[in-house]
């Protein structure tokens, strides 16, 4: 019937030239294998998600006169889909454009447009009205974009209706945990309803907070994952449709628990520094699990000469803290310095003494250590235009444990959507690959600790994360109601605390760094919660 090329590119936002260069290239690719056709992402000559670029006329005028570059460029190969902006007399469009013989064959307007999570699309296009066939090889084929496939109906009730055999579905649809199991089941669901094969094809790479972990596929008219691209990376999988079944390359199994959020963490902060130009990064290596994983995450990405590493000892830093620091850094092979804040932090309170005078010393005395590292880790930044890294995890982050203009200075926050408990499992996921783990295990070990105060421990001020983040969990990411938390077997008054702690530190989230989005609900543009807010509703009544 049809040979399909899935085209999992990664694309950069508004670097047009760029993206028409790499889909130019993957489609002669595409054509030296023998495909009909190569599918390329939503929005793929944008990059997605493009937001309020294309709010700008030249943008979409821009983007407009690189699809037909791509047209140009591809006209004595095979068809080209891909993803544009249009413009029509009802305003934009987020739309798939079929290129054949140098023009524009085909277009199609995305017919639902998601306005939930991170998607706010209703703000930016106009919705499409009408599907679109089109015919290649010796098969029609129904065109669709994303959200298109997440509910029944149009366009896919026509497709059905009319029996088409194959429905392209392009998409730029962000990671999170367990997401893949979702899309499939939509895949699954349509291919039943509409008697088709539905070929999904989906972007990858980091943009911002999101990963795009790509892991395309193509569902059987009877709703079996028959075939699937790499989670990750970008792919370049062909397919053959024929009557009665399918060919096409062996791919390893997509990677699961552990090894999945890892994977996404590591294209994340990669894209992040490559994609905005910075050649290093800088973080503070306390000797702690937090820095210790963003430390070995960084490593990984990007390559240990690409990381700077600093011990910031204070008079409450542990010389266990210290050894631990040198060691992951050894084991990484990434470079350490220390520099002592003792003088700083003196100096710092003699400045203050007189504004303090009477009052007894607690967390601002504290907090300046913190306060002081980050300013000393921004300088180094500054200094060498590298990107300063901030450690934070979401479980702090959800309770207001960490210091505005200390621990949550930087740039990037890339473990900031990762809950303290994965913390740990990623850590010890990450050391099963190697003989030579990079995290010793004294690091996973030891119990969790700011050192601001001679033997200072999380739990002083936190209950157990083995407690915290399951309330935070069902709050942020369920938005479970405190009865219903309380209900699930947790301590009324606990989940009473741990939601108050959670609505008081909406003020700190809004000064914090983006970081990658890998649960479905991570705080920032997926959570808009107001920072002055007085509704509150308790477990305990």
């Amino acid at each position: 019937m049809v040979r399909v090329a899935l085209g999992q590119v990664n694309t950069t936002v508004g670097d047009l030239a760029g993206n028409v260069a790499a889909m130019t290239e993957w489609a002669s690719r595409a054509t030296d294998l023998g495909a009909d056709v190569v599918c390329f992402p939503e929005l793929a000559i944008t990059g997605y998600p493009p937001e309020d670029l294309v709010l700008r006329p030249a943008f979409v005028d821009d983007n407009l006169a690189a699809l037909g570059d791509l047209a140009a460029r591809t006209a004595g190969g095979c068809a080209v889909l891909v993803g544009f902006v249009d413009r029509s007399e009802r305003g934009l469009h987020n739309a798939a454009a079929l290129l054949r013989g140098g023009t524009v064959h085909a277009r199609y307007h995305k017919v639902k447009l998601p306005n939930y999570g991170v998607f706010d699309e209703r703000r930016t296009f106009a919705p499409g009205d009408a599907p679109c066939t089109v015919r290649l090889g010796s098969s029609a084929l129904g065109l669709s974009v994303c959200e298109d496939a997440w509910q029944p109906g149009p366009p896919f009730d026509t497709y059905a209706r009319e029996r088409v055999p194959v429905v392209l579905n392009i998409n730029g649809s962000p990671y999170h945990r367990r997401k893949v199991s979702e899309r499939y089941e939509i895949c699954r669901d349509r291919a039943r309803e509409t008697g088709a094969w539905i070929v999904y094809v989906n972007a990858v790479g980091g943009q911002d907070e999101l990963v795009f972990d790509g892991g395309s596929m193509v569902v059987s008219p009877s709703g079996e994952l028959v075939h699937r691209a790499r989670m990750f990376e970008e792919d370049l999988l062909v397919v053959e449709i024929r009557e009665g079944g399918s060919v096409a390359e062996d791919r390893p199994q997509w990677p699961e628990g552990p090894e999945e959020v890892y994977r996404a963490l590591e294209l994340g902060l990669g894209d992040y520094v490559g994609k905005n130009g910075f050649a290093e990064v800088v973080l503070g290596l306390s000797g702690g699990i937090d820095s210790a994983l963003v430390a070995t995450i960084a490593a990984d990405a990007l390559g240990p000469a690409a990381v700077r590493a600093f011990t910031m000892p204070s008079p409450f830093t542990s010389r266990e803290s210290l050894e631990d620091a040198e060691e992951i850094a050894r084991r990484l092979g990434v470079r350490l310095d220390e520099i002592r804040i003792d003088e700083v932090f003196a100096a710092y309170r003699r400045a203050l003494a007189e504004a303090f005078r009477g009052t007894p010393e607690g967390v601002a005395e504290e907090n300046l250590q913190a306060r002081i590292r980050g300013n000393l880790l921004m300088a180094v930044s500054n200094k060498f235009g590298s990107l300063c890294l901030a450690t934070g995890n979401k479980s702090e982050y959800a309770v207001g444990y960490a210091t505005l203009y200390g621990d949550m200075a930087g740039g990037f926050a890339p473990i900031k959507d990762v809950p303290k408990t994965l913390v740990y499992e990623l850590a010890r996921w990450r050391n099963g690959l190697d003989d030579r783990p990079p995290i010793p295990q004294r690091v996973l070990d030891k119990p969790p600790s700011a050192e601001l105060r001679p033997n200072q421990r999380d739990t002083d001020s936190l209950p157990p994360y083995e407690e915290l983040d399951p309330i935070v969990e069902a709050f942020v990411e369920e938005d479970r109601s405190p009865e219903e938390i309380a209900a699930q077997g947790f301590d009324p008054a606990l989940v009473d605390r741990v939601i108050a702690m959670i609505d008081r530190a909406e003020y700190k989230r809004r000064q914090a760094p983006p970081g990658d989005k890998i649960t479905p609900k991570a705080f920032g543009r997926d959570r808009r919660v107001p920072i002055t807010n007085r509704y509150r509703r308790n477990a305990t009544g």
